[in-house]
């Protein structure tokens, strides 16, 4: 059942980059104004799911995976890191902003954790599941080994950015991790990936490191060339099984 509705809506995928049903949702963390996204879930929400977005900013590609979580019956709410209106277009403007975030990760978090208390607001959810693609994976991580995701009941991660800052581990970690990684990805090596899971073992967090052979680095992007459906079917599946596994709601 679950594989015949997502053949359905790869199929709509170009259909629904154009016609979302969420709405955009400012707000403000240290003075600065943001533009998230919620879809609401379309029958009882079973819990909140927080997306991260990928170095290109909050965009359709997001708001798409959000509708496709609101079917399943989950409130989503992709968080903004950038800013409102701050959407890079350029692969220059794209890498300014990951490093600054990257050079400051105090500040990428309070603005991932501003972003999560918007989404509580605005849903009436307090229990949340934290997943994000490429750079909002690595965000994903982040967040995990700072401990400092309150009511979080889980991170996980597609085609995410692996490695960590020297000296960084998964002590302060208390939900499971789920990570997703392409087998083909010459930018994240299989190696980064088999340290993350070294790192959460040597920690004891409760994790699972899923493989895709033959899939490129974001190889869930609709409509690319590095788009690999069977890769992008089973992580999904795998996703919406570890939340519905780690949400009370699910």
């Amino acid at each position: 059942m679950r594989r015949t509705l997502f053949t359905t809506l790869t199929a709509a995928a170009a259909l629904a980059l154009s016609a979302q049903a969420g709405e955009a949702v400012t707000y403000d963390v240290d003075g600065m104004t943001y533009e998230g996204y919620l879809a609401e879930a379309t029958r009882e929400a079973k819990g909140l799911v927080i997306i991260i977005h990928d170095w290109g900013g909050l965009d359709d590609y997001e708001k798409t995976r959000a509708e496709m979580l609101a079917d399943e019956g989950y409130d989503a709410f992709a968080v903004d890191l950038y800013g409102a209106g701050n959407r890079p277009d350029t692969t220059e403007a794209r890498k300014e902003l990951v490093g600054q975030l990257y050079g400051d990760r105090d500040m990428m978090r309070a603005r991932i954790l501003g972003g999560i208390a918007k989404a509580r607001e605005v849903s009436g959810e307090n229990e949340a599941i934290v997943m994000g693609y490429c750079f909002g994976g690595g965000a994903t991580l982040e967040l995990a080994r700072s401990g400092e995701g309150e009511g979080i009941a889980g991170y996980a991660t597609f085609h995410g950015s692996l490695d960590a800052p020297e000296g960084a581990d998964y002590s302060k970690t208390d939900a499971p991790i789920l990570v997703m990684h392409g087998g083909a990805d010459a930018g994240i090596p299989n190696a980064l990936a088999a340290q993350a899971a070294d790192a959460m073992e040597a920690a004891g967090v409760t994790y699972e490191v899923q493989i895709y052979s033959g899939a490129p680095h974001a190889w869930t992007v609709f409509g690319s060339d590095r788009y690999r459906e069977h890769a992008d079917q089973q992580s999904w599946d795998a996703f919406l099984d570890f939340t519905a596994h780690n949400l009370q709601g699910g």
